[in-house]
């Protein structure tokens, strides 16, 4: 897929794949709630597995895997290095926030609800930001996982981001905020 240019190239890339009633996710996003699931499938599958000791379970994985890789390739049909493997534990991270903030929800906790769903929603613009080739990441290299390494990483893609003047209505300002701001003005246009 080529690099998006602006907001305009952008969202005729939605239009293109719209449904029939113009108030549905794109196709796309259709899928990769799809993907969700079937990643989560996997997950469970395996945990049923080991909490019941039935291989059963586990021979379901593989078909499973199959169809999800199968579907993956409709939204990621070339990439290069991890690119694959980083997308599929976005997806993958976006599901488990927003199962935990559905949880902290009926438990009351609205505030942590709200936070994880944020959460969620943030990783999911991430897999599009890096899917949409709106992530420079050439210069990324490999750190140890903790907050302040996040935080590191989200200071230098936001270096590495530049996104036309259009979308200046939420100024946003580190790589997360842009590709938010980008993807909620896609799907805005998408619902009018």
């Amino acid at each position: 897929m080529n690099k998006a240019q602006n907001v305009k190239e952008f969202v005729e890339r939605i239009d293109a794949t719209k449904k029939v009633n113009p108030k549905d996710l794109s196709s796309d996003q259709d899928l990769t709630i799809a993907i969700m699931n079937l990643i989560s499938i996997e997950e469970h599958l395996v945990f049923s597995g080991a909490k019941t000791g039935k291989t059963s379970f586990y021979d379901l994985i593989e078909e499973v895997r199959e169809t999800r890789k199968r579907l993956m390739q409709k939204i990621i049909p070339s990439y290069e290095g991890e690119v694959w493997c980083i997308s599929k534990h976005l997806l993958a991270t976006s599901m488990r926030l927003m199962e935990v903030g559905t949880k902290q929800q009926s438990l009351g906790n609205k505030q942590q609800a709200y936070d994880l769903f944020n959460k969620a929603y943030d990783m999911y613009c991430l897999f599009w930001g890096l899917n949409m080739n709106m992530l420079n990441v050439a210069d990324a290299k490999w750190i140890e996982d903790s907050v302040e390494d996040v935080k590191k990483i989200a200071d230098k893609i936001s270096e590495s981001v530049s996104l036309k003047e259009e979308v200046k209505e939420e100024k946003p300002q580190g790589a997360l905020s842009k590709m938010k701001a980008f993807v909620r003005k896609a799907v805005d246009c998408c619902i009018e």
